[in-house]
């Protein structure tokens, strides 16, 4: 089993590229920063030794990279069992007030790269007529934050992008689930007041039930998965 993660090396994208390992996949998985991928790649091979993990530097919100990066997991021609598209990326600022350029920034990586992709490495799980999709949105797909505009804006379109390949990929046998977590502990929160911690999710919970979305047998499939957690979360 082959999965491939991007974003891999921080947070939930790191607890999902290990958990995999864990099942027994070989991991390959992208992200901007090469001292973190370096800590990962140590840390999957420890949770799978006889996995051929790969970790790869690449910006998702540029194109070439993406290309690039497609064509490295390609050169031995594997075929992907499961993407991850979890690269993005959190800014607090209220839409009408927002630097000039903010959306396209977000939509470069919160949703583009998702694009991008999920239409690449879809072909092959049509070809072998399985394989599974898992797109990281967030409880901001459902609902406005309105210190958040532009993060808001994006994971509204990741949401949709989701609804639209699951019943594109359907008829192939290939699984598309979304993924939305509510407030979880990662860097996004960096820079903001002092929480209690009891009120964030682990990025390991969502790895979790991410796992055991995949496990479920071929007939099922689920179509959106929501995370909250126990306490009422922390405004930012």
């Amino acid at each position: 089993m082959k999965a491939v993660i991007t974003g891999g090396s921080r947070g939930i994208g790191r607890e999902i590229a290990l958990a995999f390992a864990r099942e027994g996949a070989t991991v390959i998985a992208c992200s901007r920063n090469t001292g973190y991928l370096e800590k990962l790649h140590e840390a999957l091979v420890v949770a799978n030794p006889e996995g051929k993990h790969r970790c790869l530097p690449a910006d998702c919100s540029r194109r070439e990279d993406l290309l690039s990066f497609f064509e490295q997991v390609q050169q031995n021609n594997e075929i992907i069992d499961v993407l991850v598209n979890n690269a993005g990326m959190y800014r607090q600022a209220g839409l009408l007030e927002e630097p000039e350029g903010l959306l396209e920034e977000m939509l470069d990586l919160n949703v583009f790269s998702a694009y991008h992709c999920s239409r690449f490495f879809s072909k092959g799980m049509k070809k072998q007529g399985r394989g599974h999709i898992f797109n990281i949105c967030s409880i901001a797909s459902l609902q406005a934050v309105p210190t958040a505009g532009a993060y808001t804006v994006s994971k509204h379109a990741l949401l949709g992008l989701s609804r639209t390949l699951r019943e594109e990929l359907r008829p192939f046998g290939v699984k598309v689930t979304a993924v939305i977590p509510g407030a979880t502990m990662t860097s996004s929160w960096e820079g903001s007041d002092p929480v209690d911690t009891r009120h964030l999710m682990e990025p390991a919970d969502i790895a979790s039930a991410v796992l055991n979305a995949f496990r479920m047998g071929p007939g099922a499939n689920v179509d959106e998965l929501r995370i909250n957690p126990l306490a009422a979360p922390p405004s930012r």
